[in-house]
């Protein structure tokens, strides 16, 4: 299931008031989407990292009272007792098998024990990698899967485009995905850095600091791999000595238009970040100048970068002689 759908899923889940567990690859952004769901709620989001646990840290400390011979269980500081929120077991198929039975009243029922309640306004979400994943994943408890709903967490191309326009992804790095989408998530466990959506955050943050040239490829290997550095920092050659977009957006009639892929793919990132009621005319222009796809991906990410575009008449133009493109 992809970022959106999923996104939907939770928001019905969370409606419901049903636990959710939301499984997927290392790096892919389970847990981003999860403080962006908060977010969007305005909602506390209690981070607990269910593989740190014990079950002491679920259940709490005994006390004994001498007077009454009866012990109380002091309960720990990481549950909510007030509010509404969030209440995230990420990591959780890495819990061992006594914080996952700890765990179990609390995600059906609500409860640990007698001593605690969650408050009526927190909603549990769940996320955790797959055993198959080699991230210490272990395989959870048949009656504790059952207390949740699960979806799967997929990588789609699209849908991150849309997430990393709107983040503020260097715009090299989301041309160089578009160019290269296998790289967008290739996960090569024998190595120490390879291509995640988390990763690929990472390099761009690296590109941001405008790092010392002699160091970029080392730094950017460090992050997403060797291979992915490699081409990567082949494609930023390219990028780096594109013709002005701000001067082919002046002159968009006249302006070269290549036909490399690599560079069509750099050129068309680069007017699409540029995208504004002002330009857009001029970019819907040259995009006619150029291969049909590469002029869909301009525009669709154009739009994403600027919604208020669609109501410019260039393009309800282009949407009238490309009626058959869905952006």
């Amino acid at each position: 299931m992809k970022h959106s759908s999923v996104v939907k899923t939770v928001h019905t889940c969370m409606k419901a008031d049903v636990p959710i567990l939301i499984h997927g690859k290392p790096g892919v952004g389970k847990s981003a989407l999860v403080k962006e769901v908060a977010k969007s709620y305005k909602m506390e989001l209690r981070d607990i990292r269910a593989a740190l646990l014990d079950p002491v840290d679920v259940m709490g400390v005994p006390v004994p009272d001498r007077e009454t011979k009866v012990t109380n269980w002091f309960t720990p500081e990481l549950w909510p007792t007030s509010g509404k929120g969030i209440l995230f077991l990420d990591e959780l198929p890495q819990a061992t098998t006594a914080v996952q039975k700890a765990l179990t009243q609390l995600v059906l029922d609500r409860t640990i024990g007698t001593s605690y309640t969650l408050p009526k306004g927190w909603r549990i979400i769940a996320a955790g990698n797959y055993t198959t994943d080699r991230a210490g994943a272990g395989e959870l408890l048949s009656q504790f899967k059952n207390r949740f709903v699960h979806v799967d967490y997929e990588v789609d191309l699209n849908d991150w485009v849309t997430w990393a326009l709107g983040a503020g992804i260097k715009t090299e790095i989301i041309a160089f995905i578009r160019f290269r989408p296998a790289l967008l998530h290739d996960m090569d466990v024998s190595q120490n850095a390879f291509p995640t959506p988390r990763s690929w955050e990472f390099a761009s943050d690296i590109l941001q600091a405008n790092p010392d040239k002699e160091i970029e490829y080392d730094l950017l290997k460090g992050t997403v791999g060797e291979g992915a550095a490699a081409e990567l920092t082949a494609f930023l050659k390219i990028f780096r000595t594109l013709p002005d977009p701000d001067h082919i957006l002046l002159d968009p009639m006249n302006a070269d238009v290549p036909t490399d892929p690599a560079t069509l793919y750099a050129l068309t990132g680069a007017l699409a970040a540029r995208s504004s009621e002002v330009t857009f005319e001029r970019l819907v222009q040259y995009g006619k100048r150029i291969l049909p796809e590469y002029n869909v991906l301009m525009i669709r990410d154009s739009v994403t970068q600027c919604p208020a575009v669609t109501k410019t008449k260039a393009f309800i133009n282009w949407a009238s002689d490309n009626h058959s493109v869905i952006i």
